[in-house]
């Protein structure tokens, strides 16, 4: 659909994103944007309360647009406020993973470019998922909620003070293989009866990938009111180190060890597991995951 550019945005940058280049990325970004003649209001979030609190503040003032120049993280602390809303959001990708960006055809490697997007793109209503937790918790999230081996690998890596990087991740993951048990989770589907199964990892869906182009749901969309489940079901390390090429394809979904659903809301239960949602924690299950149709607008090409 055409549209009036916005005539002021507010951009968000997330200055650690992208192991410290998100600071340049902005630059280009705020610089294009001011050569277009639009009024720009550039805030920076030093963390995720101080990113909520500044953005809150700039919502309540009055935008055309929110534009944030990060990756999934700072994406993460725009939905919560962008949620149910008509502000729009932009993205100017520079982080690591990049899961939003890579979902709606977004350059990852051209602040410019992307800039250019937020005032000549299409303005496209997307679904968002919706974590309830048992202890309070009301989280938005654009891509995928993950529970299980993922998740505890998450939970070690975030506990490890060395290497930095990559490669701390990489050792979490390891130490997380040499103790692979299946665990117990219990599913509920749109209120049907509970499914007892013991999984490695369950993966919902509202976006295809999770973990910088993992297709975990290659079968999502994120405009059909739905979330995609997929459950992995292999105690065997073997067998678990051969499937991890294959999610970067979306073929996983046809192995044995591989079942899928899909669902409007999904009740999820395992003891002592955590829900991470593009890619931040989020709170211990028990949840409620849901799908909530249109709530929000998002700039893309």
């Amino acid at each position: 659909m055409t549209r009036t550019p916005p005539g002021r945005v507010t951009v968000l940058t997330n200055p650690a994103s992208g192991h410290g280049s998100a600071p340049h990325a902005a630059e280009r970004a705020v610089a294009r944007f001011q050569q277009r003649g639009v009024d720009v209001c550039a805030i920076v979030g030093h963390d995720a309360a101080h990113a909520r609190r500044l953005l809150d503040e700039e919502l309540a003032r009055g935008t055309d647009a929110l534009v944030v120049i990060g990756g999934d993280g700072i994406v993460s602390v725009a939905l919560q406020a962008l949620a149910l809303g008509d502000v729009p959001l932009g993205i100017i990708p520079a982080g690591t993973g990049n899961d939003h960006a890579r979902e709606f055809g977004l350059p990852t490697d051209n602040p410019a470019a992307a800039a250019d997007i937020v005032l000549d793109g299409i303005a496209e209503t997307i679904d968002l998922g919706r974590i309830r937790g048992a202890d309070g918790t009301d989280r938005w999230f654009g891509t995928v909620m993950a529970a299980g081996f993922d998740s505890l690998v998450t939970d070690r890596t975030n506990r490890m003070t060395w290497p930095h990087g990559r490669m701390r991740y990489n050792l979490a993951m390891v130490a997380e293989l040499s103790k692979l048990r299946l665990l117990p989770f219990r599913l509920t589907f749109d209120g049907g009866e509970e499914l007892s199964i013991d999984l490695t990892l369950a993966a919902f869906g509202n976006t295809r990938s999770y973990g910088g182009g993992m297709l975990i749901t290659p079968g999502a969309d994120h405009s059909d009111g739905m979330l995609d489940v997929t459950m992995v079901q292999s105690a065997s390390r073997t067998k678990l180190i051969r499937l991890f090429p294959t999610v970067f394809k979306g073929t996983h979904v046809n192995l044995d060890a591989v079942r899928t659903e899909r669902a409007k809301v999904i009740n999820v239960e395992c003891p002592d597991i955590n829900a991470y949602a593009d890619g931040e924690f989020v709170c211990p299950l028990p949840v409620e995951v849901s799908a909530v149709p249109g709530a929000l607008t998002i700039l893309r090409p």
